[in-house]
């Protein structure tokens, strides 16, 4: 990873960030500090964690890991969405008190926030955005929002790609291009496969190895992976509401390694490696890598759900890993 530090402010620009989501619903997970220094160990050099765990943020100072930071559950973004006294309250405990020994990257507002539910999304933004500002901080540290890939309709081609609720999402994309944050979304090729039962995609497809190719005739551009088309939908979606600018960045993103249809350590390893090795790459719309994160660093054994969502991890709880991963320097 080539990283820039400006001398005006802790500004990092990545050639390639590969992170991996950090998630905590276990009884048997190792200590915070334990964590930070397996992703060290790893090579692993962002994090996502899906809330201000105050043991996970002490662990993080000085580690040189990029952060993604959840502000919380829902009824964490209705709070910020309703009292900006309360958002700069948050700043202050959870931003200022760590930044920059803990290098935040971008503040998640919501993680697949439900459709009834989005309207809170964007005042709850600006109200962090503006605590930031405020701080001096807004423009070392991005303001966004974690979304379900099913936000985006007419997926299939690629270049059809569209906002399911615009009188929702536009206002946000303006927002995000307003001050330059990136636009987060959860991109998992896994259910897609799941869903269809590989009736009309192929493994190989899904799981970015060789062997299929498949033409968009809207845009001309051939892709060989799920995941290319998937993220250049989104990519339309946002050239469609007049922000062609927006950078996406993948928030989650994995393979289940046991507990459902398609789901075996042997599509996982090829998956999750796959992915690694393929976002340098960017996609046939976009040219530069993609930022991704992928989902998780753990079994996770109390996650609710299918069994599936307990199998995403890369590591056991005991820290050995799941399949072999190499992540590059």
């Amino acid at each position: 990873m080539d990283l820039i530090q400006t001398s005006s402010d802790v500004d990092y620009v990545c050639a390639a960030v590969h992170g991996v989501c950090y998630g905590m619903v276990g009884d048997n997970l190792p200590s915070r500090s334990d964590v930070v220094q397996l992703y060290k160990s790893r090579n692993i050099h962002a994090m996502r964690i899906y809330n201000p765990d105050q043991e996970a943020l002490a662990a993080l100072r000085g580690s040189g890991i990029f952060l993604i930071l959840d502000v919380g559950g829902l009824d964490e973004v209705q709070r910020l969405a309703r009292d900006p006294s309360y958002a700069a309250g948050w700043v202050r405990s959870n931003v200022q008190a760590y930044y920059p020994d803990v290098l935040i990257r971008y503040i998640a507002v919501g993680n697949e926030v439900p459709a009834g539910d989005t309207g809170v999304i964007l005042p709850a933004m600006q109200n962090v955005h503006n605590a930031l500002a405020s701080a001096n901080l807004s423009s070392s540290i991005k303001v966004s929002t974690a979304v379900r890939f099913d936000v985006i309709t007419n997926s299939f081609p690629p270049s059809s790609g569209v906002f399911r609720d615009p009188s929702g999402f536009v206002p946000i994309a303006r927002f995000l291009d307003r001050t330059g944050a990136p636009f987060l979304a959860n991109v998992y090729p896994y259910f897609a496969y799941k869903d269809d039962r590989g009736q009309n995609i192929r493994l190989n497809y899904a799981t970015l190895q060789p062997g299929t190719t498949v033409r968009d005739n809207g845009n001309g551009l051939n892709y060989t992976s799920l995941f290319d088309a998937m993220v250049d939908s989104i990519y339309a979606a946002l050239e469609k509401a007049g922000t062609p600018n927006v950078r996406v960045v993948v928030s989650e993103s994995g393979w289940p390694s046991a507990g459902g249809f398609g789901a075996s350590v042997d599509n996982a390893r090829s998956y999750n490696q796959g992915l690694i090795d393929h976002i340098r790459n960017g996609t046939p719309k976009r040219s530069g890598a993609i930022e991704t994160y992928i989902f998780a660093m753990f079994n996770e054994n109390k996650k609710p759900g299918d069994e599936v969502e307990r199998n995403f991890g890369l590591f056991f709880p005991n820290k050995q890993p799941v399949y072999p991963t190499t992540f590059p320097n």
